[in-house]
């Protein structure tokens, strides 16, 4: 079994659709530990309309706050306290697919934890989602230094937004690390255009590691 945390440059870079892209891919688990604002829309709820196979189990966020901010914030302002300890991987004899909140370095708590503090606890490999944007190259190599520095595995790169071969090529190259895949722009994703992109994913690069 591997278990992956999907994480990203920032937010809104599109980790909710590339974890269902590798939960469907992997047939994997999908778990969301900590879920802030719009609770009647969650990302777990969001992954669930795009998973086709019947093997995926979707756990129980641990902590799910409907203020729309940073855990520390959400945590504090409705009167919950967060600890590392607090999170543990949700028992299942199958991989998981867990999505973090923001990148890896939103505070998770007001002591000083950060969401790649959760990465770690959860001795989980990373695959980083890098939207192509001006200013990418300097936000995922931002990000793939912290994680570096934390002593966490990365398995891999996804690109997201329409393809830029130069910088991901500059991005490639300058870390050593493989790309997965890419995902374009759509206006809709389904379960359709899920299992297509999880056709094209290398996933192999992720089982063999």
């Amino acid at each position: 079994m591997k278990n992956l945390f999907v994480c990203g440059t920032g937010t809104g870079v599109g980790k909710t659709i590339v974890a269902g892209i590798l939960t469907e891919a992997l047939k994997a688990d999908y778990w969301k530990p900590v879920q802030c604002g719009d609770l009647t829309n969650t990302d777990t709820q969001t992954v669930k309309t795009l998973i086709s196979n019947s093997k995926t189990t979707f756990h129980k966020e641990r902590f799910s706050f409907k203020t729309p901010a940073s855990p520390h914030l959400a945590a504090e302002i409705e009167g919950v306290e967060i600890s590392l300890n607090d999170f543990k991987l949700p028992h299942t004899y199958n991989s998981i697919i867990a999505e973090g909140a923001g990148g890896v370095m939103v505070p998770l708590n007001t002591k000083g934890d950060m969401m790649v503090d959760l990465i770690k606890h959860l001795k989980a490999e990373v695959v980083l989602v890098s939207q192509n944007y001006l200013g990418s190259i300097n936000h995922t190599l931002l990000t793939i230094s912290a994680l570096k520095n934390a002593d966490i595995k990365m398995t891999g790169i996804v690109f997201n937004g329409e393809e830029n071969y130069e910088t991901e090529k500059f991005i490639l190259n300058y870390t050593g690390l493989h790309k997965i895949g890419n995902v374009r722009t759509e206006k809709h994703f389904n379960k359709e255009l899920i299992l297509k992109y999880a056709a094209s994913f290398n996933i192999n690069l992720i089982t063999k590691i």
